[in-house]
């Protein structure tokens, strides 16, 4: 039996989410996801539509399974990438969140607005990055963990690389 989810409680997962990400505990946040969880970022095939199909269009950041976060993850902790050798300090705000469609499988999509502030402190620089997410949810042994997410960046021309923790 699949535990109810309301508003409050979507909120709340995604408010988990976005301090594991502030807070760089990546082992919590990483436990936040079914192994065949997709995260990915679409590029925008015009001025208004974002590009639905990660197989078939570019994505700026795309990984099919958990595997691909917990490799990212990796790289991150060992030192070994260069883009993230001195990690930028971030602060998510997540609002707006809505429950949405559930789909027969017993998945729910919760949509929301976010923004991230983030200070680089090789540049000594502020940027900023806002848009929506789409997550999807699933409940598993009891609790709700996320299948899926999209970030669909509004501001998608930005004067940095963009990586998990960014957005």
């Amino acid at each position: 039996m699949s535990p109810s989810l309301d508003a409050q409680a979507a909120a709340q997962l995604l408010y988990l989410e976005a301090d594991c990400l502030d807070r760089r505990r990546w082992d919590a946040w990483l436990a936040l996801y079914t192994e065949d969880a997709c995260f990915r970022i679409p590029t925008w095939l015009d001025e208004d539509t974002p590009a639905d199909d990660p197989d078939r269009c570019v994505s700026l950041i795309h990984y099919a399974s958990r595997a691909g976060l917990e490799d990212r993850v990796w790289r991150i902790r060992s030192g070994l990438s260069v883009a993230s050798a001195v990690l930028p300090r971030t602060a998510h705000a997540v609002h707006n969140v809505r429950v949405g469609e559930v789909a027969p499988d017993g998945e729910v999509t919760v949509h929301s607005v976010f923004h991230v502030d983030l200070f680089e402190p090789r540049q000594r620089a502020v940027q900023v990055s806002f848009g929506h997410y789409a997550h999807r949810l699933r409940a598993v042994d009891g609790r709700w963990l996320i299948a899926g997410k999209t970030i669909v960046l509004m501001n998608d021309v930005i004067p940095t690389m963009i990586d998990v923790y960014s957005v």
